[in-house]
């Protein structure tokens, strides 16, 4: 299952990116997320672009629950979110006027492992289905998941990752490691991972000089803010590539 992360590009250039992706890699299943950055037109227009092809779900497309709830009506493909479904009440309003068919699970988003086996109770009850979300976590929360996810009887997807991304961790160790596509659920006692405080007081230094990551903003694209939906795209035959600087 390959995801494709979009919403920066134009819509037209990231629906030909997803069908190129698609015809390289013949068998495989597919999912799209553009971070609510799409006007309900460019969703609708993606939507039935990509209908053809092994969809998982079309995840976040256009922002707010009414809006998926409407999309959801105009295209064929499962509507997934991480957004706006969060809690019970999210939850309770999507069972009585569906907006979204696949809740993403994340333990920090709903509180701990115990909400989100009781979510995933209510969905598979309720006929929604469940997935397990990444929101770039670190190995102690990554822990969390791999847990939550060994233990939902009503798991149909593969569960989201940005792990692969990483290029060390915080914990005992090191980066917990892939297997043909997967990591081992940890076996020793409690979440089993341990933290490791050298590494932890070496990456907090750096974060002392470097500051937060600014989560919300493209480092590639100084002048650029996010708006729902988007209208500045970045050009795809300019690189966006950021050069990190130390302050």
């Amino acid at each position: 299952m390959h995801k494709l992360k979009g919403g920066v590009y134009p819509p037209a250039h990231e629906l030909a990116c997803y069908r190129a992706l698609a015809a390289a890699l013949p068998g495989d299943r597919f999912r799209y997320d553009p971070n609510s950055a799409l006007s309900m037109a460019d969703a609708i227009d993606f939507g039935r672009g990509i209908a053809d092809l092994a969809n998982d779900y079309f995840e976040d497309p256009v922002w707010g629950m009414p809006q998926l709830a409407r999309l959801r009506e105009l295209v064929p493909i499962p509507t997934a979110t991480n957004t706006v479904v969060v809690d019970f009440q999210a939850l309770a309003a999507n069972v009585l006027n569906r907006a979204v068919d696949v809740i993403l699970l994340d333990t920090t988003f709903w509180g701990g492992i115990r909400p989100c086996i009781k979510a995933a109770g209510v969905c598979e009850t309720m006929g929604l289905g469940v997935a397990v979300h990444s929101s770039g976590e670190l190995g102690i929360q990554l822990a969390t998941m791999l847990h939550l996810g060994a233990v939902l009887p009503n798991l149909g997807y593969a569960a989201d990752a940005h792990y692969h991304h990483l290029v060390d961790d915080v914990i005992v160790g090191g980066p917990m490691r892939y297997d043909n596509g997967a990591i081992r659920v940890p076996d020793t006692p409690g979440l089993g991972v341990a933290l490791d405080r050298d590494k932890l007081a070496r990456y907090h230094a750096l974060f002392v000089e470097l500051g937060g990551y600014p989560y919300d903003r493209d480092p590639g694209r100084p002048g650029w803010y996010p708006l729902v939906p988007n209208r500045d795209w970045a050009d795809p035959a300019q690189s966006i590539t950021p050069q990190l600087r130390r302050k």
